[in-house]
């Protein structure tokens, strides 16, 4: 069985999913075998998206992926100056 990558949208409808499941009084193993997910991969989400509106969720990987390139910039630019200092004291 392969892989299936899940949007924060789907994300957040299974983990609403799953609550109405468990207070009707499923276990969490029969609603993960519903939803088609591994106990696991619930447990993390109920972690990173546990309480979260779409647009809270939508929001948080967008800001995810701004810091991964601010701090790409950083780096970059950190390395820029390293090879001036090198560049100024060889001289």
């Amino acid at each position: 069985m392969g892989r299936k990558r899940h949007t924060a949208e789907q994300i957040i409808s299974k983990l609403r999913i799953a609550e109405v499941e468990t207070a009707k009084g499923q276990s969490i193993g029969q609603v993960c075998r519903k939803l088609e997910i591994s106990e696991q991969t619930y447990n993390k989400w109920r972690r990173e998206y546990g309480g979260m509106r779409t647009d809270q969720a939508k929001l948080l990987k967008e800001l995810e992926r701004e810091n991964a390139r601010l701090k790409k910039l950083v780096a970059d630019q950190a390395l820029d100056n390293s090879i001036l200092k090198e560049a100024i004291s060889g001289n």
